[in-house]
């Protein structure tokens, strides 16, 4: 029998077929699950993806929150018919970048096999980027387009994608007929278009606190010196001197100091310092700095008649409080014209460490920080510095007590501080201090470095350091250094030998030409209260006509 369809029957007929049939700008709502090693994590503000055939906008969950402040935060937006890729920024309340992403990686491997995900059949297609195999499940069924990483965001809708068996995203609910609007979150008018290289730049720095200390700044060795505003260049040049305002530092936080250095005519390898000058007592370096030395208190063992200034805490001074011990190389950058072999010089000495445990004392207070460079060259050093606050560290053991003990390091040099040579006694350093209340958990953070640069000097051959807490050894520890080879590309002004080394080759006491000298941390148990002793003793060299050997120590005790 023939069936006839009136007009109206036919008109319902495409009516339904539309009113069921997926619009093909339609947007569709993906919220996705990460797990780590099969655990859920973010679960608080997962990923999400909005999109259709036209656009995908990827996003986190809580970035649409009113009131949402937790910079920096990043987006991605697909124009598929224009095939522009964008990355987006939100660095702060106001700021907002955007820069045009790369699709790079399109060589996927399709497969046949298919399995359900939010009830939707995917296909499979895997990919290998930088060492990592990614596999991604994807559906034609929706007629949509984008991926919770943008990976395969070309192939359809990527429900799932799991890198080497270990980190997994998958769509835990699908909803379809979404009514948005995404121009308000998406402000691509309102966002700053920027190269790729100034975006990861400005998102990387604004993921934590910069505290700027020295800006290519001059230490050098000069009768003439000029100050400028927050700089004050003592000791004929060779120690600066900046203030600072921390910022509260979270104990989650974690805290690190960087510093680099460039010959600026200065051929030769040098002892630096970066340390805090303690200005809470009555007597402080800043005293001795603008007074003169012998405002300082003086250290003085029981076998010898020399006299070391400023050097040991007593009553009413603590010494400088060393953050970072670190050491320039032979002309980096300066003397970059020398040709050796087919070396590529450096262009600057990098120092990086972190002082997370000197947190607690500068978080939220005004600081004086120095820096030192003993040298005897117009042309010295330029230095940059400053400190970075990083967010979301593991919590860190609670210090009740600090205590900074001592720092030989002459500083002063050039204003006539004395070399630390004490340890030609057989006493060495011996420090008395008092426990107000009992000391658990005691660490002594120490740094030590050995000078005396010619053949029979401390530089070049290894002498032990013994540690005595009340008269009891606590340590025997040997400081030597056999890597400083590895820093040969830092050191162009390096003298070489008829043998094929080259003097930055050089094992040393604990230090490498364009090298950190990181401190080692020595446990002491608990100290009860009461008034204590803590020795050092190491032994030094004899001076050999005018070359004399001398050990740079610095020590600060923590407690809980």
């Amino acid at each position: 029998m023939r069936i006839q369809l009136s007009f109206i029957q036919i008109l319902f007929i495409c009516l339904s077929i539309n009113l069921f049939a997926q619009k093909p700008n339609q947007n569709i709502l993906v919220e996705y699950e990460s797990y780590l090693n099969n655990k859920l994590v973010n679960q608080d503000n997962p990923i999400m993806l909005i999109s259709n055939l036209e656009y995908a906008f990827l996003y986190q969950k809580k970035h649409l929150d009113v009131g949402f402040e937790d910079y920096p935060y990043e987006q991605s937006y697909i124009d598929f018919k224009n095939q522009e890729y964008l990355s987006l920024a939100q660095l702060d309340l106001k700021s907002r970048i955007k820069t045009v992403a790369t699709n790079r990686y399109t060589n996927f491997q399709l497969n046949r096999e298919t399995k359900k995900i939010a009830g939707y059949t995917c296909k499979k297609a895997t990919i290998e980027i930088n060492s990592n195999k990614y596999t991604l499940w994807y559906t034609n069924a929706i007629k949509a387009k984008g991926s919770p990483l943008l990976l395969g965001s070309n192939l359809g809708l990527v429900l799932e994608i799991d890198r080497n068996g270990t980190y997994k995203i998958t769509a835990k609910k699908i909803t379809q007929n979404l009514s948005i609007d995404i121009n308000p979150y998406l402000k691509l008018e309102g966002s700053k278009m920027v190269d790729q290289k100034l975006y990861k730049k400005k998102v990387w720095e604004s993921r934590f606190k910069t505290i700027p200390l020295f800006e290519n700044d001059l230490v050098n060795y000069s009768d003439t010196l000029i100050n400028k505003p927050n700089l004050q260049r003592f000791a004929k040049g060779t120690l600066l001197v900046t203030k600072v305002k921390f910022p509260k530092i979270n104990n989650t936080d974690q805290v690190f100091v960087n510093l680099t250095e460039q010959s600026n005519g200065d051929a030769y390898d040098r002892a630096g310092s970066l340390f805090l000058i303690p200005y809470y007592h009555e007597i402080s370096l800043m005293d001795a700095l603008e007074k003169g030395l012998d405002i300082l208190p003086v250290y003085q063992n029981k076998e010898s008649s020399h006299k070391y200034q400023g050097v040991v805490a007593t009553n009413n001074y603590t010494p400088p409080i060393e953050l970072m011990r670190f050491f320039t190389p032979f002309g980096v950058k300066g003397f970059n014209h020398i040709e050796v072999l087919d070396y590529q010089w450096q262009d600057k000495a990098f120092y990086r460490q972190e002082i997370t445990e000197f947190a607690s004392l500068i978080s939220n207070s005004e600081w004086y920080i120095g820096v030192y460079i003993g040298n005897y060259d117009k042309g010295g050093h330029k230095i940059s510095a400053d400190i970075t606050i990083h967010p979301n560290g593991s919590k860190q053991t609670e210090v009740i007590n600090m205590m900074p003990l001592f720092n030989t390091t002459n500083v002063m040099e050039m204003e006539g501080q004395n070399y630390p040579t004490m340890f030609a006694s057989s006493e060495g350093l011996k420090i008395e201090f008092t426990a107000t209340t009992d000391m658990k958990n005691v660490r002594l953070r120490y740094i030590t470095t050995g000078h005396g640069g010619w053949a029979n000097g401390d530089e070049f051959n290894p002498k032990p350091n013994t540690i005595l807490l009340n008269n009891s050894k606590v340590l025997d520890y040997l400081p030597w250094r056999q890597d400083c080879g590895s820093y040969r590309d830092y050191n162009p002004a390096s003298g070489n030998f008829e043998t094929g080394l080259s003097s930055s080759d050089l094992s040393r006491s604990n230090w490498c030409p364009g090298t950190i000298t990181p401190p080692i941390w020595i446990p002491l148990g608990d100290i009860p209260k009461g008034t204590h002793t803590l020795q050092i003793k190491i032994p030094m060299g004899k001076p050999e006509g005018k070359n004399l050997s001398y050990w740079n120590i610095s020590g600060v005790l923590f407690s809980e």
